[in-house]
């Protein structure tokens, strides 16, 4: 849905889509509805709400505020993130074949190759953003695209229509993982993917005090699909943490804004600085995707990675020593984060594969906040200073 056809624009859906007053209150903010059960008028007969694990208001609000955020028609929310990809892959079947990116959060990895590989599913890890590998690796038995952008941990950006065209043309979905860019910057359905994913942990939530996860759709039959699965396997948040995420998508947009401008900002002083030897972000000109990521986001995020111009140990050191920046796994709160991948959140997947996809030991990611542009600097700076 282009914002043309939007009948609000994202910053008005961020507050208001799924949430109207309490009919019989008035009460502005959706309640907390914890409930485990529903009185049912007759046997089989209820007001739309029977059983929490399958259905509870504050969800079903909080489901309809991500969906129209993304611009989709369905929303279905999970316990975390790696619920809403653990039901992904409940879809396929034995036998079936997965292609995915080879730069992407060492989770959905280890899920992909640890949990689901011994159910005889196949999966080939490739460079999304060269499309010949990705049809390459394509097969007959291909059914299912997993595409991250911007990817994590390197910012690499995906062509998401040109990759849904590839994964259509073998009759596989196309799923994008949105949580990097949140839909405030990139929102893949218009760009033809099937279903996108989100860890509303990070920027929906914002201030890192709830974990979640949502996938949104426009195609009915797989969204039934996805709640058959949702509700089967059980992992939906509770009616507290809906109200958390609902909490956080209120100011989505301009906490959106101050990350990005905090980033760019960083980035630049990054680039130019005489510790470092190279910076992964979309916004700067010397990103190999700048020109891609200007055309299919609004806006370059939040997040970026950097290498230093020495050893592992002395990016281990950088890490440890910051105060502005906190040493922490997760993304996308408020307070900026810092942390290093091969030893943190993608340490689940082989050295050998990390260094494969470029994954250098020493990588250091962040995740810019909100704070002063200064503060942050001077707090790497005096970082820098001890390692180096």
């Amino acid at each position: 849905m282009s914002d043309d056809e939007r009948e609000f624009r994202i910053e008005t859906d961020a507050i208001h889509a799924g949430q109207e007053p309490d009919e019989e209150t008035g009460a502005l903010m959706t309640p907390i509805y914890a409930n485990s059960t529903y009185q049912q008028d007759a046997p089989g007969e209820h007001r739309g709400y029977e059983y929490s694990r399958t259905g509870n208001p504050t969800r079903a609000d909080m489901e309809q505020n991500v969906a129209a955020l993304e611009g989709g028609e369905y929303g279905r929310a999970f316990a975390s993130g790696m619920g809403g990809i653990n039901t992904v892959l409940n879809l396929l079947e034995s036998g079936d074949h997965v292609v995915a990116g080879d730069d992407i959060y060492g989770g959905t990895h280890r899920i992909f190759t640890q949990v689901y590989e011994q159910y005889d599913l196949a999966f080939d890890f490739v460079d999304t953003t060269d499309l010949d590998a990705v049809r390459d690796a394509m097969g007959e038995s291909t059914e299912l695209l997993w595409v991250e952008t911007p990817t994590n941990p390197l910012l690499n950006v995906n062509d998401i229509s040109a990759l849904a065209d590839v994964a259509h043309e073998y009759g596989a979905l196309c799923a994008v993982d949105n949580t990097f860019a949140t839909p405030y910057l990139q929102r893949p359905l218009e760009l033809g993917a099937d279903v996108v994913s989100h860890s509303l942990t990070k920027y929906l939530g914002g201030h890192s005090d709830v974990v979640g996860g949502a996938l949104v759709t426009d195609d009915e039959a797989l969204d039934a699909d996805i709640g058959f699965y949702q509700n089967s396997v059980g992992a939906t948040p509770s009616p507290f943490d809906c109200f958390l995420v609902l909490r956080g998508t209120k100011t989505l947009p301009v906490r959106m804004d101050r990350h990005c401008e905090n980033a760019r900002a960083l980035a630049t002083w990054l680039q130019d600085h005489d510790a470092v030897d190279r910076v992964y972000y979309p916004g700067l000109e010397s990103h190999p995707q700048h020109d891609l990521a200007a055309e299919q986001m609004d806006d370059f995020g939040g997040m970026l990675s950097f290498e230093l111009d020495g050893s592992l140990e002395e990016a281990s050191t950088v890490v440890s020593e910051t105060e502005v920046f906190t040493l922490a796994e997760s993304l996308g709160g408020v307070e900026s984060l810092i942390e290093q991948p091969a030893a943190m959140t993608h340490a689940a997947i082989p050295r050998e594969e990390r260094l494969a996809a470029g994954l250098s030991d020493g990588l250091i990611r962040v995740s810019v906040g909100v704070e002063h542009i200064d503060d942050m600097k001077a707090d790497l700076n005096a970082a820098f200073d001890q390692a180096l």
